[in-house]
């Protein structure tokens, strides 16, 4: 059964307790939330908690708060076992990796092979299924030592059924929650990895993006997040969406959580380019729109006066701003995409599909049957399955498809990547997600920085994009801007608390 699925009278009764006995969770040495990577691994070497005490912290905060913010869509009932073996390993002088002991979310379309738990993509079409084995970045991150405490909700199927579903809502989910502002958009269908890191229920987790799923829900939930270049992270047991633009990344508090989660690093690994002055010199481009030249805000706005004092810490930091960067063709590249995206994701979605070892739906043209017979369940009047029924009409990768891939290709060397050779940028600025599908069809990197927070107290995200296999780049200009700024702030735990509260009070 989903945790969003679970007898809200019940938990009702027990959350309305919680309140009034919350203080005797809170470890008192040890304070778990905000803590980085370095921070618990500190802890664990003094002896001030230990694995199985952070697991036991993280899904106390879980079974707290996930009722109304929705990040959870599954816990690991092993975790705290696996925790304590993790404890055992570190005490007899094994481990010693990053990861070693500390619970990491990973989106629920990413394959753990757990019994009592199935990899869903928010469907309900998928809850029982078995997969063979776990995703190749699941088996990396438990050789490391970490531990996977749960799955994170998701836009179901990764966004990819219906055209009006909102950001963050999955059937099996229900509607992810921003933990800034409840009433404001999520983003993206990472949604689940950003909040639930930005609400303290894991250390680090693990997104996927086609086109902003990572690096939006970062930004509107004051996290960091990496969308690594395509092909860097292996999709192998990954539900797809299309594995020529699929990517795999972590997400994190700091930009130093996201370099440990990473399980797939050079020679040296990522953390050597941690660089507090990673900013001198590097000349950025700030991306403006056409035709009206705003970064995406109007002048007047408090936003906009936001970002203009964030590039001045930039030039104080000494990089070089050009301040004159346009793509055009957005329309075009979008267009383009999508003949090839559906045309993807029928292909690549039945292939994996038909891997599974067991599953009630081995195709497209069954989940469209499955929508269908269970329509109050997968709400398909609220949110038709129009994607999956256009996608289902291609047959194999067409002319056009192949004429559309093609001019994707042509549009990213004709666009970003000769704009970023003549201007001889290092990365790209960017507000939002609007603006750069460009980045997302080319397979080209980006990492975004929580930047501030506007008067409805909603996060604002800085986001820097590269040419492919430019993370170490991305990453020094990235962590050398989160030091000089340092504008992460946790999420106000009154807001959680009253809604759960008011929530308690009414089912009572």
């Amino acid at each position: 059964m989903s945790m969003a699925a679970a007898s809200s009278r019940s938990f009702s009764f027990f959350f309305s307790w919680l309140l009034l006995h919350s203080h005797v969770h809170v470890h008192a040495i040890f304070e778990f939330r905000e803590a980085t990577v370095n921070e618990i691994q500190s802890a664990f070497s003094r002896n001030e908690i230990s694995s199985k005490q952070l697991v036991k912290l993280y899904k106390d905060e879980i079974l707290r708060r996930n009722p109304i913010l929705c990040g959870v869509a599954d816990l690991n009932p092993d975790a705290e076992s696996e925790a304590e073996k993790a404890d055992e390993e570190r005490a007899a002088g094994k481990g010693g990796t990053k990861l070693s002991g500390v619970p990491v979310l990973i989106k629920d379309n990413i394959t753990f092979k757990k019994k009592r738990m199935s990899t869903t993509a928010g469907s309900y079409a998928l809850a029982g299924s078995v997969a063979a084995e776990d995703a190749f970045v699941v088996k990396k991150l438990r050789e490391a030592g970490a531990i996977i405490i749960g799955k994170a909700t998701l836009k179901e199927w990764s966004g990819f059924r219906s055209s009006n579903m909102p950001g963050g809502w999955s059937a099996y989910g229900g509607q992810a929650k921003n933990p800034y502002n409840l009433s404001n958009e999520v983003c993206g269908s990472s949604s689940g990895s950003a909040i639930s890191v930005a609400a303290n229920f894991a250390t680090v987790s693990l997104g996927t993006e086609t086109d902003g799923s990572i690096i939006c829900p970062s930004s509107y939930n004051s996290v960091v997040g990496i969308k690594p270049t395509v092909n860097l992270t292996s999709r192998s047991a990954v539900v797809p969406v299309s594995l020529r633009q699929d990517s795999v990344g972590p997400i994190a508090r700091t930009v130093e959580g996201t370099v440990n989660a990473s399980t797939h690093i050079p020679e040296g690994g990522y953390a050597q380019y941690l660089n507090p002055h990673g900013l001198q010199g590097k000349r950025l481009g700030i991306l403006r729109y056409p035709n009206s030249f705003n970064i995406i805000f109007p002048e007047n706005s408090m936003e906009n006066a936001t970002y203009q004092q964030l590039f001045q810490v930039m030039r104080d930091q000494g990089a070089i701003l050009v301040d004159d960067i346009v793509i055009e063709k957005s329309e075009e590249i979008y267009e383009n995409a999508m003949i090839a995206l559906l045309a993807e994701l029928k292909r690549d979605l039945n292939s994996y599909l038909q891997n599974l070892v067991s599953s009630p739906v081995r195709s497209l043209a069954d989940l469209i049957t499955f929508n269908h017979q269970h329509n109050m369940l997968e709400k398909i009047v609220d949110y038709p399955q129009d994607m999956f029924i256009k996608a289902n009409k291609n047959n194999g990768i067409s002319k056009e498809v192949q004429e559309a891939i093609s001019n994707l290709e042509t549009l990213s060397e004709n666009g970003f990547e000769k704009m970023m050779k003549e201007k001889k940028l290092d990365a790209l600025i960017y507000v939002g997600q609007k603006l750069v599908p460009f980045l997302a069809v080319g397979g080209y990197p980006a990492i975004t920085v929580p930047g501030g927070y506007n008067n409805e107290k909603m996060p604002l995200g800085v986001s820097f994009g590269g040419l492919k296999y430019s993370e170490p780049t991305l990453i020094e200009i990235a962590y050398s801007f989160e030091q000089a700024t340092k504008k992460r702030r946790p999420p106000p735990n009154d807001l959680i608390v009253t809604q759960v509260a008011q929530r308690s009070i009414i089912s009572l």
